[in-house]
């Protein structure tokens, strides 16, 4: 329904005609129609459009009687109650059709037939262009939306200038929004706030007086109480608006007019970008430096050929209000090529150092649109989620200086690594999607930076042509003035007879034009000429300014036909706003885009990482043990829960990946440097809250390694006594809930992985006191996700304990859970084929109790022995003796009575500990335990004091504590 008055469709009868022939066209053309259209297209044919051939006429009463019972498609009531069926309406090509007699859409207005599908897409497109070019996008040629354009036109109209005082914002809003955008005072409002504030824009357009708002979210006050003018860099886009540079189109309500477009003397779409998300589109363009820009603008004027590298030579990158930095410059290349990019902005810190071997962090720029509050609020946040433990306290630095945030850390904490956490859980480092899309000639466009300069450069030398022709219109029209008060004076008795003698000032007008061939203007301009200006003075003065406006004449007409001259104008302005409104470059851009690398912060050392039977894991330097000879007691290591015992203790480089073998044959992969640091003392984290163990799951081995060559094979043995071997490489992945590392039946678990070469000697252990050695090569390769071959028979009631790789000249340590052990040269064990029972290696007794671990060691390595209580000790492997295979062994740790033996883990001292590298062969820094052969309930851990073994505790004492 739609009043006659707005209807924007032409006459009726024109538009209905039209309408059937599209539609007879379309008909033509199209293809077979539905049963159900068919249907309806003959009874428009039989019955007539709009029932044109009905009872009205007296020749159908019968055939309207017959089809009373079919209901029509759609119907509209008219006053009287008749009901018209509009059926043809079903299949109209546009959205609005013939004329409904009768209807009832009220006085004055006219119903049609519209087609809904035809009348949605039409009203939809209709509000998508009107979001497009009259709400969200930015014009390409004054970088402004309308809202803007008009806020700023109001306020030059009403004289809120910067020569003039601040006026009530409420006062602008209102001219505004009454005379040019009949919108929300809220909205008007919010814009002009932004306007003026420093940290949204680079070059402020409002200068407001009062509260408008703060970079930390802080709103602005309300209208009624803040004030604002024009800023000076505003009037220089409003610069000759009254010269006819620029179309004017009416207001909303064709009472007033508004600019289509401002003269924009500097080219604002960059220098102070623009943000909007319109109906299927959205632009996101940054602020840029004005006096780089304005350096751009020059040189595309000298050379509209100009290359994308020199102007990025003069233009490096967008510049924003709030300084930070820009990561990278392939993101801004991007940009300016295709008009898409995405750039990395990263706050500005600097370290400080204080006393005692402690830092500061000081943020003293922020990124583009990042809330400062927030930005605290996330930073206590993750302070107090224990995500960012390695600070102590946070501080707001912010003052009339600066906006500082100041971080203190704690003692020896590296502040370059916390740097990069921030970066990474923190707004300290954002991304910035650029799209450079506005409009060009009223038509939304994806921009390069030549062409948004070269868009631009075309807006102002129209600018300058049309001032320029203004200006001369203006002088010649003046000097033609001018002439006639020449003349008037050459001849001014003449001129004064005929005014005296004339009767009326029109008959006076009309005898000086033709006695002296005068226009109408210059008769005009005589009559109004007072008589002080025929003094001979006044005579210089206006000869004077005639040959002035001559000259000015003559160089109008020069630059009109010189478009050299008018660029070269172009270009004198722009650098005289550059001089007056240029400032440096806040925002610095670095040449590469990456991350701090926090391998590369951390210090390459070897630590010993500890996993109890709970779950509980920690890590801690190499360096806080100290050495012990052979049967001291050691003293307290962990302080462990009830019935909890240390069950994996390793050795490996910071730098290492962890490769977490799971009971259930999965694995995880972290960095060891990724695993918590805790004292001597302390538990440690609970491993489930570093790896997503499921229930019933433990870690079963753990390998070290910096690499994953396919060369090396991991060989897996399990409680049954099955072995794989795969290929490292295999591994070289990482997955949140684990990699599938080797199948395992139903009633199986995986007890050990171990890294293997070609040519490596494999010895498997059992509870029982046995062992095998077989080469490697009796097992092939297999893949990931295989469960294995026997690697050896298994007597009734035994499990498979461990498993070692041999190499030449070493020995087999192995030690029982009553602390009694040995090491026997690898050479003493015979080689078999895989799958066999093995030889005994130690003579087993109730009083040293089952096997419980092996070791492969040399002579000048340590070995750490821990207990299930967390008892620890450190010593020489050369200060155990060397004995034969089938012998007692000794007692090489003191374990009381109600404590045993939980593992084995060796440390050597050979390896430089800044240079720790892992490999097949050395097996000792990959630090992977075996399971304790007793989970018999544990005590709460403390030193015990063996009395039995005196002359070894006599040994111990002349010893240091174990631990620093």
């Amino acid at each position: 329904m739609s009043d006659d008055k707005q209807t924007p469709f032409g006459d009726d009868n024109n538009e209905n005609e039209a309408n059937r022939s599209e539609h007879a066209e379309r008909s033509e053309n199209s293809e077979p129609l539905p049963d159900e259209l068919k249907a309806l297209n003959d009874r428009i044919e039989r019955d007539g459009v709009d029932g044109e051939n009905n009872s009205s006429q007296g020749t159908n009463s019968e055939n309207v009687s017959q089809d009373s019972d079919k209901k029509p498609f759609h119907q509209v009531i008219s006053d009287s109650g008749e009901q018209h069926n509009i059926d043809d309406d079903l299949i109209l090509p546009v959205a609005h059709g013939d004329i409904v007699e009768g209807a009832n859409g009220g006085e004055g207005t006219t119903v049609r037939s519209a087609f809904l599908g035809k009348e949605m897409q039409t009203s939809f497109l209709e509000y998508s262009m009107s979001v497009i070019v009259s709400r969200a996008l930015p014009d390409v040629r004054d970088g402004l939306k309308p809202v803007h354009r008009r806020i700023l036109y109001a306020m030059n109209e009403a004289g809120y200038t910067p020569s003039r005082p601040h006026m009530k914002s409420a006062r602008t809003v209102g001219d505004v929004i009454g005379k040019y955008h009949p919108h929300g005072d809220l909205a008007v409002y919010e814009t002009m706030v932004r306007l003026a504030q420093p940290f949204s824009m680079r070059v402020p357009l409002v200068d407001g007086h009062g509260n408008f708002g703060s970079i930390d979210g802080d709103s602005a006050a309300a209208m009624r109480y803040t004030e604002a003018r024009l800023d000076k860099a505003s009037m220089e886009l409003l610069r000759d608006l009254d010269k006819e540079t620029v179309n004017f189109q009416p207001n909303y309500d064709e009472s007033l007019e508004e600019p289509v477009v401002l003269p924009a003397r500097f080219p604002n779409l960059l220098v102070n970008g623009s943000a909007g998300i319109a109906v299927g589109m959205a632009t996101n363009i940054p602020p840029h430096n004005l006096g780089e820009t304005i350096d751009a603008t020059c040189l595309m004027i000298d050379n509209p050929q100009v290359s994308l590298d020199e102007l990025m030579s003069v233009l490096p990158g967008p510049d924003f209000p709030t300084g930070a930095l820009i990561m990278g410059t392939k993101g801004i290349r991007d940009a300016y090529e295709t008009g898409r990019g995405s750039l990395s902005l990263r706050a500005k810190c600097e370290i400080k150092e204080v006393k005692n071997n402690r830092y500061q962090l000081v943020i003293k720029e922020i990124p583009y649109q990042v809330n400062r509050q927030r930005l605290l609020e996330k930073l206590g946040e993750l302070v107090r989620d224990k995500k960012l433990t390695e600070i102590s306290n946070i501080h707001d630095g912010a003052d009339r200086s600066g906006i500082d945030i100041i971080i203190d850390l704690k003692q020896g904490v590296i502040p370059e690594v916390v740097l990069n956490k921030l970066y990474k859980h923190t707004q300290l480092q954002i991304g910035f999607g650029v799209i450079m899309l506005a409009l060009v000639d009223g038509v939304p466009r994806v921009l390069s930076l030549k062409e948004v300069l070269g868009c631009y450069i075309k807006h102002q030398e129209e600018v300058i042509v049309r001032r320029t022709q203004f200006e001369l219109n203006k002088a010649e029209e003046r000097a033609h003035i001018l002439k006639g008060y020449l003349i008037a004076l050459d001849n001014i008795d003449e001129v004064i007879s005929i005014i005296r003698s004339s009767q009326t000032d029109e008959q006076a007008k009309q005898r000086l034009s033709e006695r002296f061939k005068l226009s109408d203007k210059q008769s005009e301009a005589i009559l109004q000429m007072r008589l002080r200006r025929l003094t001979g003075l006044e005579r210089e003065k206006i000869e004077t300014e005639l040959a002035e406006l001559l000259k000015q004449i003559e160089y109008y007409n020069r630059v009109l036909a010189d478009n050299n001259l008018v660029r070269q104008i172009i270009k004198t302005e722009l650098q005289d706003i550059k001089a007056r409104f240029g400032t440096p470059r806040r925002t610095h851009i670095m040449d590469a885009a990456k991350d701090i690398n926090v391998e590369d912060l951390i210090a390459d050392e070897d630590m010993v990482v500890t996993v109890t039977k709970a779950g509980y894991v920690k890590r801690l330097p190499v360096e806080t043990y100290r050495s012990q000879k052979r049967g001291g007691k050691g003293t307290q290591a962990v302080n462990l829960k009830d019935n909890d015992y240390v069950e994996h203790l390793f050795i490996a480089s910071t730098h290492s990946y962890m490769l977490f073998f799971s009971t259930k044959g999965k694995v995880y992969r972290t960095k060891v440097y990724e695993l918590p640091e805790a004292s001597r003392q302390a538990r440690g984290n609970a491993i489930v809250n570093l790896l997503p163990l499921e229930k019933d799951e433990a870690i079963a081995a753990v390998i070290a390694t910096k690499d994953f060559p396919e060369n090396e094979y991991l060989m897996f043995a399990t409680s049954q006594g099955m072995i794989k071997k795969t290929s490292m490489s295999l591994y070289d992945r990482t997955r949140k809930d684990g990699l599938i590392a080797i199948n395992l039946k139903d009633d199986d678990t995986l007890i050990a992985v171990k890294r293997v070469s070609p040519g490596d000697k494999v010895m498997i252990a059992t509870s029982a006191g046995k062992v095998i050695k077989w080469d490697e090569s009796e097992a092939r390769p297999l893949g990931r996700g295989t469960m294995g071959v026997k690697g050896i028979t298994l007597s009734a009631g035994a499990h498979a304990l461990c498993l070692e790789i041999a190499h030449e000249g070493a020995s087999l340590l192995v030690i029982t859970e009553h602390g009694y052990g040995k090491r026997t040269r690898v050479e003493e064990y015979p080689e078999q084929h895989r799958g066999g029972q093995g030889v005994f290696t130690i003579n087993m007794t109730a009083k040293k109790g089952l096997l419980v671990d092996c070791k492969i060691v040399d002579d000048d390595d340590e070995i750490m022995i821990m207990s299930e209580e967390g008892v620890v000790v450190r010593t020489q492997v050369s200060g155990i003796t060397e004995q034969g295979r089938s012998t007692q062994g000794l007692k090489i740790m003191n374990v009381a009575s109600s404590d045993k033996v939980s593992v084995v883990a060796l440390t050597n001292k050979r390896q430089d500990v800044d240079d720790v590298e892992v490999s097949s062969d050395q097996e000792k820094h990959e630090g992977a335990g075996a399971d304790a052969s007793s989970e018999a309930d544990a005590p709460t851990a403390s030193a015990i004091d063996d009395a039995d073994s005196l002359a070894e505790t006599e040994s111990a004492s002349n010893d240091d504590d174990l631990f620093e």
